[in-house]
């Protein structure tokens, strides 16, 4: 049985509450940490669990929900600390009771709402992680640039390491070098960005308000957040709508999505193996074809 007192001290002096773990349990969901629901007599929190080298990713996260939040556009969890105790990492954060789908044109609407929110400069003011894997976040004013070197070539660079280098090598520097064709009409705007926005990343509160949540923030272009949901399945055609309704996407995203969508095949080749290479063959393929 995991032993809370130290953290119900760190909470309690965050807070400025007392806190005392009543009732713990653990919560499914979470492929890289264990989390957990800690319930007090007057509070309760949602808690996060790894080995002491992820306490840096969840320092990561924590600023990343903070960013999120004072956007002040789709609900996230409050971080609330974060920190190492022995061997251990943990990240204490709002808890929010999540039972339901959320709302998808509210969803939609809310995300154009957050994109909304820009910088003058793309990346962020700290490096982060897409799931497992370090993500670097240079500011830089130049897109293509930033794409080229701090997301694609970088998952190309670490697939090469992992064994991948015959596979993808050749094709992915053609494509580094032609991929500012896709861009010939479109000049993307640094907007903030979740970062990591698949359907496990969100979900509704009991009355379907969205939340999201386990972000890889940046500013970047929006059109990559609106990619990753089409990546793995699992949002409603309504979302699609409100978005469009209220920031309508340029025509060449039909191509773009592929492009971006490539960084995340990449990860989870290099996180999870050789499941993945065919995928990133096909997608590098394809998108080679479109520059012609």
């Amino acid at each position: 049985m995991q032993n809370w007192t130290d953290i119900d001290t760190l909470i309690s002096a965050a807070t400025g509450q007392n806190f005392n773990t009543r009732h713990c349990r653990p919560l499914s969901g979470g492929c890289i940490s264990s989390a957990w629901h800690l319930q007090g007599d007057s509070a309760e929190y949602f808690v996060k669990l790894n080995n002491r080298a992820a306490e840096d990713m969840f320092a990561a996260e924590s600023s990343g929900l903070d960013t999120l939040a004072k956007c002040a556009t789709i609900k996230v969890p409050q971080p609330i600390c974060t920190g190492s105790i022995q061997n251990q990492a943990f990240l204490v954060t709002e808890y929010i009771p999540l039972s339901t789908r959320p709302d998808p044109r509210l969803l939609g609407e809310q995300l154009a709402a957050l994109h909304a929110c820009r910088k003058q400069l793309f990346g962020w003011t700290r490096d982060n992680y897409i799931g497992a894997t370090p993500q670097t976040n240079t500011e830089a004013h130049n897109w293509i640039s930033f794409w080229r070197t701090q997301r694609l070539g970088f998952q190309l660079q670490l697939a090469a390491r992992n064994g991948y280098r015959a596979a993808l090598e050749e094709p992915g520097n053609q494509l580094q070098s032609g991929c500012e064709s896709f861009f010939a009409d479109y000049s993307p705007i640094p907007s903030l960005l979740h970062g990591d926005l698949w359907s496990g990343n969100v979900a509704g509160t009991t009355d379907r308000i969205p939340v999201i949540f386990d972000p890889a923030v940046y500013f970047g272009d929006r059109e990559t957040d609106i990619a990753m949901t089409e990546l793995f399945g699992g949002f409603d055609p309504a979302f699609y709508d409100a978005y469009n309704a209220n920031w309508p996407l340029d025509s060449g995203y039909q191509v773009r999505k592929h492009f971006y969508n490539l960084y995340h095949i990449l990860n989870h080749l290099n996180l999870f193996g050789e499941a993945y290479l065919q995928q990133a063959k096909d997608t590098l393929h394809r998108l080679l074809a479109e520059l012609g």
